[in-house]
């Protein structure tokens, strides 16, 4: 789009929302017959398919809402949806075509609706969608669709109406294998009168559930048709893969002093005491439990945390209880008892003989603890594991260091990624499974220069840009229910959590870096016009000093950090640094790209007033750098500063006359009065002190604090705080793999310059590390780097892949046979000219790491 054609960003997202959407018609929403649903309901449906012969293709749409797992020939396929907006639900592919033969099939999807509200789920109405075309070798084709000719079954061997978890998971799953009809979805079951055909509901199969007039009796809610649509998944499904516990580590009895219940459900203090074995038995058989009173447990453990569906199988008496009990962290010699974090469990009861289970939802977990009770004879265990959920990565991260401490920091960053990035990315599975910005979104970095995957990126694009809020500011966590809840506790006062302004900042940028690394404009076509109404609604909240407050804003709140400041007016001077940055740096170059030049001009000359103003408030000519109280120093007595203000200001230029030497010594030499941000929030700083050659700080901090990390040693993850306790609530596989993304981007140094990397930059600094190889992926495709010590300094190997213009940037000194193409005697960069597809070799002096 030319600068000179009227811009339409609304015109922009509708026409992208087009593309994906989906008609599933004739296929109708069904349901069981009903006329309204608790939550926590199980609902059964079965298809029989009569085949002559075996299909060349089968293939198709599937959703429901909430969550459903299809099987064919009771046989496991795939689950599904992804979280989303309940307004653009999406319907995942299927592809049957390896599970359908001739004669008779039978199609099974259990599908649970919530009802209650879910970190992964906001709301929305219960039914089930389903398209597949049937296609023979002879190149005859036929349709089976979702409709009346289904049978439709109440589980309740998951009782219907269970309550909560926790106020973040809406599954309390407990699962009476007696009440469930056994073999259900396999071609030897035969449905009795209890299965009933499946309701039609009135919605319209281009539209999610949430639109149809079914009653949703607990919120009386109904979206609007014209805001809403289906849409067609916008990333892979997700792969399953099992993994076996790594041992039994312990087990014991339990004497129940009270009804077990009372501790399950409400934590009732001295209700058990224990015995453990002296020796866990070999092949896993425990004595009876006949009493109320007595009881068994068992606890397994794992070579590393994961995220996926805990699996066992038992032999045992019908009528025997097990507790499944999951915990990200554990210490045998702390406690015997698995004290999970936020009243985890779920509840299996046995039939006779052989029983497999599994919990419906997935959990994250590196210990798994099984309680047996009621067992009127011996029974054994088999087959105790995970069966994995991993994102489909289109390529793995190669990555080779020869300090072992280094190695085992960025393998646990890659696993922590492959935990918290699946379908949405999530600040930690083992709690909140939500999307963030903000801190959150950091991981888009390492996902896509780690694996050269955009898809994730893409969609959080669309789906966190749909939790703009009437105001104009976004949840901070979408799609899921907690800031829909905290806006009606903000109102009333009730609570200190509100949706995060300075994480509708942070997806500004989240928008433009992706750009920036992908050259992929049209996926700005959807999240632009609400990044616009936000940039608006946060100038609206200016005062009369021209700043942003971060005090007294109603149910928006203003975070930043948690750790790096006093007290909360502390804030103002980082906020209002990093708003101006996103203004100028993020969404004017946006606006630009898109054509939209009215307004990348304004939101420059916006950003540029609110940074003076935040020049005339906050920056110390003294001291020479922003100081975060400044207009209280007197009576405060003492300085306080932020890595983040720092860090922003060295970033994006924003000290006056770019007097940046007295914020990067604090930077690096961290005083008393430098406030330091929590892991996740670590990058800007490290990013800071890149920028000015310190990447020996960078080092020195990845080798001694983070690469010692309790969660990196034992869990092979990054945790959430820096020091966590284990049989606790903290979080030991948390969104904050900033170790990976500094090596990738200051490291090895490779940042794009203009979007798609079609101009970019190769600054390697390697500091006091001996050797490193690794693969990287921009948007042209792979980069090879590798380098080794070699006579004072490093000999670095680039193999570059065809397209993008690319200059490396070294220090003085530097053999580097290429075309010189200028250099800084200011700081003593040389800059030269790197041709693509083709291999480079160079020579760099190991950096003093003085340079401010």
């Amino acid at each position: 789009m030319s600068s000179t054609e009227s811009f339409d960003a609304l015109a922009l997202q509708g026409q992208s929302y087009e593309r994906i959407k989906l008609d599933l018609t004739p296929a109708r929403w069904i349901w069981f017959p009903s006329a309204r649903t608790l939550p926590n309901t199980f609902i059964l449906f079965r298809r029989e398919l009569n085949l002559a012969v075996r299909p060349r293709r089968v293939t198709g749409w599937l959703t429901a809402d909430s969550r459903y797992l299809l099987t064919v020939n009771g046989e496991r396929v795939q689950w599904g949806p992804a979280p989303s907006d309940p307004r653009w639900l999406e319907a995942d592919p299927v592809d049957l075509t390896h599970y359908l033969g001739a004669g008779l099939n039978v199609l099974g999807v259990e599908v649970l609706y919530y009802g209650h509200g879910d970190g992964t789920w906001a709301t929305g109405k219960p039914g089930l969608l389903c398209k597949l075309e049937i296609e023979y070798t002879d190149g005859t084709q036929e349709e089976l669709i979702s409709d009346d000719s289904w049978l439709s079954f109440l589980d309740r061997a998951h009782r219907p109406g269970q309550y909560k978890r926790w106020y973040l998971r809406a599954l309390q799953e407990e699962f009476d294998a007696r009440l469930h009809p056994q073999g259900w979805a396999t071609r030897d079951f035969t449905p009795d009168a209890s299965w009933l055909p499946a309701m039609l509901l009135d919605g319209s199969a281009t539209l999610p559930p949430a639109t149809n007039g079914y009653r949703d009796y607990l919120t009386d809610m109904r979206a609007q048709s014209s805001s809403a649509g289906m849409l067609a998944r916008q990333i892979p499904l997700t792969r399953e893969k099992f993994v076996p516990a790594l041992r039994l580590q312990g087990s014991g009895q339990v004497q129940w002093r009270r009804n077990p219940n009372d501790w399950f459900e409400f934590r009732t203090p001295n209700s058990f005491t224990l015995t453990e074995d002296a020796e866990p038995p070999t092949h896993w058989t425990f004595p009876a439990t006949p009493d109320s009173d007595q009881g068994i447990f068992a606890t397994f453990e794992f070579s590393e945390q994961i995220v996926g569906w805990p699996v066992f199988t038992i032999e045992a008496p019908e009528g025997t209880v097990i507790e499944l009990m999951t915990q990200e962290s554990h210490d045998p010699e702390k406690t015997t008892w698995l004290d999970n974090h936020f009243f985890s469990w779920s509840r299996f009861t046995c039939i006779e003989g052989l029983n497999t289970f599994s919990p419906f939802d997935f959990e994250s977990l590196r210990w798994l603890q099984l309680h047996i009770h009621h067992a009127s004879r011996p029974v054994t265990l088999y087959q105790v594991g995970v069966r994995r959920r991993l994102y489909p990565w289109p390529d793995h991260a190669g990555i080779s260091c020869n300090e072992p401490a280094l190695q085992r920091l960025f393998e646990a960053n890659l696993n922590t990624m492959y935990n918290s990035a699946q379908e949405t990315i999530v600040d930690g599975m083992g709690r909140e499974r939500q999307q963030y910005s903000g801190d959150g979104g950091h991981q888009l970095y390492a996902i896509r220069y780690s694996s050269g995957d955009r898809e994730i990126s893409r969609r959080f694009l669309r789906t966190y840009s749909e939790g703009l809020t009437y105001e104009g500011y976004f949840l901070d966590c979408w799609p899921g229910t907690d800031r829909l809840v905290r806006i009606a506790q903000r109102t009333l006062d009730l609570t200190p959590w509100g949706p995060l302004l300075d994480h509708s900042i942070g997806f500004t940028f989240d928008c433009w870096h992706y750009y920036l690394e992908s050259g992929d404009l049209e996926a700005l076509h959807i999240p632009y016009a609400r990044l616009v109404r936000f940039a608006h609604y946060l100038l609206s909240l200016r005062q009369a000093d021209k700043l942003l407050p971060v005090e007294n804003l109603g149910v928006p709140v203003v975070w930043v950090d948690h750790e790096a400041y006093v007290q909360q007016k502390h804030k103002q001077c980082a906020f209002n640094l990093y708003a101006a940055a996103m203004l100028q740096h993020a969404l004017s170059p946006m606006a630009h790209a898109l054509g939209d030049t009215e307004h990348a001009a304004y939101f420059q000359e916006e950003g540029a007033r609110l940074l003076h103003a935040t020049v005339q408030r906050y920056w110390s000519k003294e001291q020479g750098c922003f100081v975060n109280n400044l207009p209280w120093l007197q009576e405060e007595g003492e300085i306080h500063l932020c890595d983040r203000s720092l860090a922003t200001s060295i970033l994006y230029q924003q000290c006056p006359d770019n007097n940046i030497a007295r914020a990067a010594r604090v930077l690096a030499d961290c005083p008393p009065e430098l406030g330091l941000s929590f892991p996740a929030n670590g990058g800007w700083r490290y990013w800071a002190l890149a920028r000015v050659g310190r990447i020996d700080i960078v080092l020195q901090e990845f080798r001694n604090r983070w690469a010692t990390l309790d969660s990196v040693l034992l869990n092979n993850t990054l945790q959430e705080a820096w020091d966590v306790e284990s049989d606790s609530i903290s979080q030991w596989s948390h969104c904050g793999v900033v170790p990976l993304y500094v090596l990738y981007m200051d490291i090895a140094g490779i940042r794009a310059k203009t979007p798609g990397f079609a101009q970019y930059q190769v600054r390697p600094q390697l500091g006091d590390l001996e050797q490193l190889e690794l693969t990287l992926f921009i948007a042209h495709g792979p980069v090879h780097f590798t380098a080794h010590s070699e006579a004072g300094g490093h000999r670095i190997t680039l193999q570059l892949p065809a397209g993008g213009e690319a200059e490396l940037i070294t220090p003085k000194g530097a053999e580097v046979d290429l075309p010189l193409l200028r250099e800084d005697l200011s700081q003593n960069l040389h800059y030269w000219r790197l041709s693509p597809e083709q291999t480079h070799s160079f020579w760099l002096p190991a950096s003093s790491g003085k340079n401010d």
